[in-house]
């Protein structure tokens, strides 16, 4: 092999409004907004998710970028039950779960909700 890969740096959504994302993942999922380049993205941790504008994507970009083409999930130390009553107080559907899966290092319980272009996010806590 001629090289190791070591960690996702970001990753980057096309969304049918910026400030419909923003709202979302900073009110429901507690991430914080930033300006990078005068381009707008989220983090959490750290990590960070880029966010593109529909029909005005930054080049390069994914041969065809869409919103609501993303499967996400998102590991919480809150609770579940606890994210679950704060989801539903929010009104925030949720769309599947609790329900067990595997993830990247072992065995976690989800639950699903989407986000204003219909993206999957799952929020999980490893078991």
């Amino acid at each position: 092999m001629a090289f190791t890969l070591d960690q996702l740096d970001h990753l980057v959504l096309t969304v049918a409004s910026i400030d419909a994302a923003i709202d979302f993942y900073t009110e429901v999922l507690g991430m914080d907004p930033v300006a990078l380049d005068g381009r707008k993205a989220l983090t959490f941790g750290t990590q960070t998710i880029k966010l593109h504008q529909r029909g005005h994507e930054f080049k390069p970009h994914a041969a065809y970028p869409t919103p609501g083409s993303a499967d996400l999930c998102f590991i919480t130390t809150t609770p579940l039950d606890e994210a679950i009553r704060y989801l539903t107080d929010l009104r925030v559907h949720i769309e599947a779960g609790p329900v067990e899966r595997n993830g990247a290092m072992g065995r976690i319980r989800s639950i699903y909700i989407r986000d204003p272009d219909r993206n999957l996010i799952e929020v999980a806590n490893y078991l």
